[in-house]
């Protein structure tokens, strides 16, 4: 299968991209100024700030051309040139290289998607594992809203920031006004699923979830997954064989939940060392001045939620 692409980008988008270098495998935005939030106003997305993400096949040749076109988006780091950014980029929390507040022309949708074949499958495949885990994680019968809930809020699984910085109905924010787009993207992936009956037309789903079909969920899932999963299961010394350690969850009354941890073990660790590493590369005036908007946002949505009281 190919990747659902939403071809009505706009000039707007084109003219962005047009700021930096064209050596780009993969471009997309995403976020609130690309996709209508839940209780946002169409006025609100034009105000807010763009989100993109480039995929380059080389770095270190981007990050040059990068410095000479637009060397004022960059930190203090341009002072230690292209390899040394780039290795930091790489090697260091989720292999981003994050900058924020960069003033172009003046939203997630595909921009640029080369012909390599790797990339398209591993985007099928990321796909595809979303669905997988996410199943794992649910009861045998759930609603479409349900599960794209559950894959919209598999990036914030154990992010610190959705405590300091992020509203907490994000998620459900993305996902309410957005379903459409969600059933474009999925469709195909659960039609085709052997151990899911996808009934379309009531927006329900019922998931095999006997030992034997979570089992084979389990084996599909990404290999860092399965070991996070592994770490949490198998006692130190032990070194089992992952295939009898993923055996032994299957059978697990709380197989979800386990799954549900190691996920947000790898999503913590990830969004503890990127957003330390974001300080050096989008500089500290910027990265206070993002994190502050975050958090009045954050408020904002506290303020909106009334208060309950239990006697």
């Amino acid at each position: 299968m190919t990747v659902p692409a939403l071809h009505n980008t706009g000039v707007l988008y084109r003219r962005i991209l047009s700021h930096f270098p064209q050596d780009i495998t993969l471009a997309f935005a995403y976020g609130s100024g690309v996709f209508k939030h839940h209780g946002s106003s169409q006025g609100q997305m034009e105000k807010n700030m763009l989100d993109f993400v480039f995929a380059v096949d080389d770095p270190v040749t981007w990050h040059t051309m990068n410095l000479l076109q637009n060397r004022k988006h960059y930190s203090i780091l341009k002072l230690l040139g292209p390899k040394t950014i780039s290795s930091i980029q790489s090697d260091h929390g989720a292999a981003v290289y994050y900058n924020t507040l960069v003033p172009v022309d003046g939203r997630v949708k595909m921009l640029v998607q080369s012909e390599n074949g790797s990339l398209r499958a591993a985007l099928v495949s990321n796909l595809k594992s979303a669905v997988t885990a996410s199943f794992l994680m649910l009861p045998e019968s759930f609603t479409e809203e349900e599960l794209f809930l559950q894959i919209a809020g598999l990036s914030y699984a154990g992010d610190f920031r959705m405590v300091f910085g992020e509203d907490r109905s994000k998620v459900s924010n993305i996902v309410r006004d957005n379903m459409q787009h969600f059933k474009t993207l999925y469709s195909n992936i659960l039609h085709d699923c052997p151990l899911v009956v996808y009934k379309s037309q009531q927006a329900k789903l019922e998931v095999d979830k006997s030992p034997e079909g979570q089992f084979v969920q389990l084996m599909t899932l990404p290999r860092t997954l399965q070991q996070s999963i592994t770490r949490l299961v198998d006692p130190p010394g032990k070194n089992r064989d992952v295939e009898e350690i993923l055996l032994q969850v299957a059978q697990d009354p709380d197989c979800g939940a386990v799954v549900q941890q190691g996920i947000s073990s790898i999503v913590k660790s990830s969004s503890i060392t990127q957003s330390v590493k974001g300080i050096a590369t989008a500089g500290l005036w910027k990265t206070v001045s993002y994190s502050s908007k975050k958090l009045f946002k954050m408020w904002k949505g506290w303020r909106r939620k009334p208060w309950v009281s239990h006697t």
